[in-house]
């Protein structure tokens, strides 16, 4: 979805790219400066401390919120590439809004690099207030105490299913596994999974990424897994599905990107809808004519989730970075970089969901079903224990 103005791109390399992303080791190395300094926090009613403040109305209303977060005047955020979901408008956009400095470190980190620089950096100014995680990731960190609970101003619109009871976390935006395939270089695109094992794409289907560390690689492989009579519980006909494409030489060992798609190295991507979207756009008067379909063999959905780190160093500023989120501004400037937001249904049904932006999401057939935690850390042990024996 792109305007006549400048904006940032809507499409980026995986959010857990491996050659960007910075291991354990590397954050607690890059935290070696001391603890953040001793500083005043705000209070709301009653005497409570913005780091304990579970509701805006625990700081005394939105207008005492927007005061506390412009009163420590920054915000560190990690994880968030300017053209993913249209992050890049977001930040800026809440920038001008208030008058709160956003610090965007590691733009490519993966979720796992979030959850190290929590640990390795607690009490230090430079840890990260707010984080943008992977479901699996946002209950682990859920279960070792490391978020903050806060009930945005729009919770009882987020589905139950949607959002930990005690608002640790919520999901926030998400898509469907996707097929993204070059028209100008791929004389019939492939529109289900089933299509990819035509001979005629010998060497040209790519993941974003290895599922083992990426989100949307891991989101392909659950998607394939149900396309061919697998299920939540059991992702192992995903990974077989994998191995025969590398076996029948399609399936190519090359994380799908920006560059390797104007190169032509990687005419067949699949990825999550609203990366594949932007590509559309991107690449238009660059010679590649980019076509996505959502294949309906192999339906599958995935949302990420906010959260609120316990320790963050600004702790009303990052609260005050949910509520824009959860607002119908910030939705809809998710909607605009073709992610769906959690609130969309909701906003549907009150009219604030900008209808341009939804009349370009590409089309999907059925419901989405999503998995459980223990059905989500099965097929994580499944991966881990059996992807590179198929496809090495």
């Amino acid at each position: 979805m792109r305007r006549a103005r400048p904006r940032p791109r809507i499409r980026a390399n995986g959010r857990a790219v491996a050659a960007l992303a910075l291991s354990t080791a590397a954050l607690t190395a890059l935290t070696a400066c001391g603890a953040a300094p001793e500083e005043e926090v705000a209070t709301g009613v009653n005497g409570v401390k913005s780091t304990e403040a579970t509701s805006v109305a625990d700081f005394g209303g939105m207008e005492k919120l927007v005061a506390a977060a412009e009163k420590e005047g920054e915000l560190n955020v990690i994880a968030l590439p300017p053209d993913w979901a249209n992050y890049g408008e977001i930040i800026k956009a809440f920038q001008a809004k208030y008058k709160v400095r956003i610090k965007s470190e590691t733009p490519d980190a993966s979720s796992s690099d979030e959850i190290a620089a929590v640990k390795s950096r607690k009490g230090q100014k430079r840890a990260p207030d707010v984080l943008d995680l992977g479901i699996a990731f946002a209950r682990s960190g859920a279960a070792e105490n490391l978020f903050a609970p806060y009930k945005v101003t729009a919770w009882d619109r987020i589905p139950d299913s949607q959002k930990d009871a005690d608002g640790r976390w919520y999901n926030d935006y998400g898509g469907y596994v996707s097929i993204g395939c070059d028209a100008a270089r791929i004389t019939t695109c492939p529109e289900t999974f089933a299509d990819l094992l035509k001979p005629e794409y010998k060497g040209k289907v790519a993941l974003n990424g290895n599922p083992t560390k990426s989100g949307s690689a891991f989101g392909g492989v659950y998607a394939a897994s149900l396309a061919n009579k697998g299920s939540f519980g059991d992702i192992q006909p995903g990974i077989d599905f994998f191995g025969k494409l590398k076996k029948s030489g399609n399936f190519i060992p090359v994380e799908s990107t920006p560059a390797t798609v104007e190169k032509g190295e990687t005419p067949i991507s699949i990825d999550w809808d609203y990366l594949n979207a932007g590509y559309a756009d991107q690449f238009k008067g660059k010679g590649v004519d980019w076509k996505v379909s959502v294949p309906a063999d192999g339906v599958y959905a995935q949302f990420y989730s906010q959260a609120i780190n316990k320790d963050a160093p600004h702790p009303a500023a990052a609260r005050l970075w949910m509520e824009y989120l959860y607002s119908a501004e910030g939705q809809n400037l998710w909607l605009k970089g073709y992610a769906r937001p959690v609130l969309l249904p909701a906003m549907t049904e009150d009219g604030t969901a900008d209808k341009t932006f939804v009349a370009k999401l590409p089309e999907v057939e059925g419901t989405p079903a999503f998995p459980s935690s223990d059905e989500l850390d099965q097929a994580n042990a499944t991966l881990a224990e059996n992807w590179d024996k198929a496809v090495s």
